[in-house]
Formats: C-alpha cells, sequence, structure tokens
C-alpha cells in the first residue's frame, strides 16, 4: 500500500492530526475493507443515515457503538448449533467491524435494523457557540462629523 506524508501539509493545520490515518483508511483497497456494504445517505441539510447490508445475522449479533467520535459497527456470528453442510456457501456471515470518523457536530441517533439492513441515522447538531456571529467593531477614535458649507 502506498503512503503519503503530509507534513508540508499539517505545518500550517492546528488539530488535524488524524489526517494522515484517514487518508491512508481510504485508500485502502484491501478486499476485506469492503465487505459488508453500505451506503451513506444525505437525507436533508442536516441529516444522514449510514445502511449496511448484514444478511444472515441476527439484531443480537450486531453494535452499534460511539466512542471517542468514531461509530464503530460491528457483527459477531454466535456458534451454529448441529453440524450443517453446505454444497454452496455464498452468505458470507464472518465476523466484520466498519469504523466511521464523525465530524465534532454530528451525534448519532437511532438504530434499526430490517429486512437484513441495519440502519443508523446521523444529525448534524452545531452549538450555538460554533455558529458564525457578526462581530462588531468598537474604536477608541471619536467620529468625525463634517459640516456641509452653505451655499449661497
Amino acid at each position: 500500500m502506498r503512503t503519503f506524508d503530509l507534513t508540508p501539509l499539517l505545518r500550517s493545520t492546528v488539530g488535524f492530526d488524524h489526517l494522515n490515518r484517514l487518508l491512508d483508511s481510504a485508500l485502502n483497497t484491501d478486499a476485506s475493507a469492503s465487505y459488508p456494504p453500505y451506503n451513506i445517505e444525505k437525507l436533508s441539510e442536516d441529516d444522514y443515515r449510514i445502511t449496511m447490508a448484514v444478511a444472515g445475522f441476527a439484531p443480537a449479533e450486531l453494535t452499534v457503538v460511539v466512542e471517542d467520535g468514531t461509530l464503530i459497527l460491528a457483527g459477531r456470528a454466535q456458534e451454529e448449533d448441529g453440524e450443517r453442510r453446505f454444497l454452496h456457501r455464498g452468505i458470507a456471515k464472518r465476523a466484520f467491524e466498519r469504523r466511521f470518523e464523525l465530524a465534532d457536530t454530528i451525534q448519532v441517533g437511532d438504530a434499526r435494523f430490517e429486512n437484513g439492513l441495519l440502519e443508523v441515522e446521523l444529525k448534524r447538531v452545531i452549538p450555538d457557540h460554533k455558529k458564525p456571529r457578526q462581530i462588531e467593531i468598537r474604536s477608541d477614535q471619536p467620529t468625525v462629523k463634517t459640516i456641509e458649507a452653505d451655499a449661497a
């Protein structure tokens, strides 16, 4: 895998230490990195949804955890009772863990499981102290008043 040195870019930024790790994970083309398949939808200006195809998993075998700005979706299959013989096994029910880095303003809402799909709702909530605001410009200098000359 190719790695990039972002040190020259990071010299003029503050708080983007994880950028190098994010870029490396985005460029990861490992086949296991694509399992299970998922969609990220933008529902409105501030609402998002991650939908993950988890065929064969039961809701009890799935976990959704938010930890330190990272959404972790994981699945661990329980051992099957009895001995089953497959002629063809095309449904992959292997363990997985998928991580999504969340912005500081993203909050995780509900998680639902329906028809083999795990859906996680996300919402952008911008606190008042991070919203743009107009700053009044004050000056200690007295305002200059102009006197208009009388037209005679």
